[in-house]
């Protein structure tokens, strides 16, 4: 796959496209991953899981959302809405090729899948690694004592915080509980019991909501991006096997 990707705005979106193994390969099915906040295509949390999803037969294509990474477009304008019309002009780019599309999203990248899932019938499994749920006390907790338009996430000199990434998390989205009992399709939440970024307490709301109807693993220990080896195999495992259920 060399094709350009497009969001609505004329911005190029950098992907990268890993054809599953050729010995298990199930043409059907592509899965897209999408980063979080600062973040890019090329974090280990996603190149990891794609490649131990390419080793289990199924395409990948990983993408950096408008603003991040070496996609074109301004970080400053970088929002949960705008990420959800990116991850649209990825689907819309690929469906006709494939007949299955699962999504997999960390951290802010959750909040895209779950929003983009509520309105798009073209998504199959849904996949959120330590998603984000409560929009507002994310972006309170972390960015609060910032000053958008003057302020930076994290400290970081590339990532200006902006006015639009505030209001739209603080006061157009807020929560996203309200979209939650909309999702009609499997859906598996992981999230590690040490995240201080994306509390657990997220994926707990999930449960508590959906019970049973997700599935909803809890691994012990991890941090918000499941950097230590054992927890990054863990959670990659669980993927893996959950995915190929969904195939089955």
């Amino acid at each position: 796959m060399n094709q350009t990707i497009k969001n609505s705005q004329g911005e190029a979106l950098d992907y990268t496209f890993l054809p599953g193994d050729e010995k298990c390969r199930d043409e059907n099915w592509l899965v897209i991953l999408g980063h979080g906040v600062t973040g890019d295509k090329d974090r280990p949390v996603i190149t990891e899981t794609a490649k131990a999803l390419r080793d289990v037969g199924l395409d990948t294509l990983a993408f950096s959302f408008a603003g991040n990474g070496a996609s074109e477009g301004e970080f400053c304008a970088a929002t949960i809405s705008k990420e959800v019309a990116d991850l649209g002009a990825v689907i819309d780019a690929v469906s006709d090729a494939y007949a299955k599309i699962a999504y997999i999203g960390h951290s802010m990248g959750g909040a895209v899948g779950l929003s983009r899932v509520a309105k798009d019938k073209r998504i199959n499994a849904l996949v959120s690694i330590a998603g984000m749920i409560d929009t507002k006390a994310f972006a309170d907790t972390e960015f609060g004592d910032e000053t958008p338009d003057s302020g930076l996430m994290w400290e970081e000199e590339s990532c200006p915080l902006s006015s639009a990434f505030m209001n739209n998390l603080c006061d157009e989205i807020v929560s996203l509980v309200p979209l939650v009992n909309s999702v009609a399709i499997p859906w598996l939440l992981l999230h590690g019991t040490a995240d201080d970024v994306v509390l657990p307490k997220d994926t707990e709301c999930v449960q508590a909501l959906r019970g049973e109807a997700v599935d909803a693993v809890f691994v012990e220990g991890a941090d918000h991006s499941f950097n230590e080896p054992a927890h990054k195999a863990q959670l990659t495992e669980t993927i893996t096997q959950w995915l190929r259920g969904q195939l089955a």
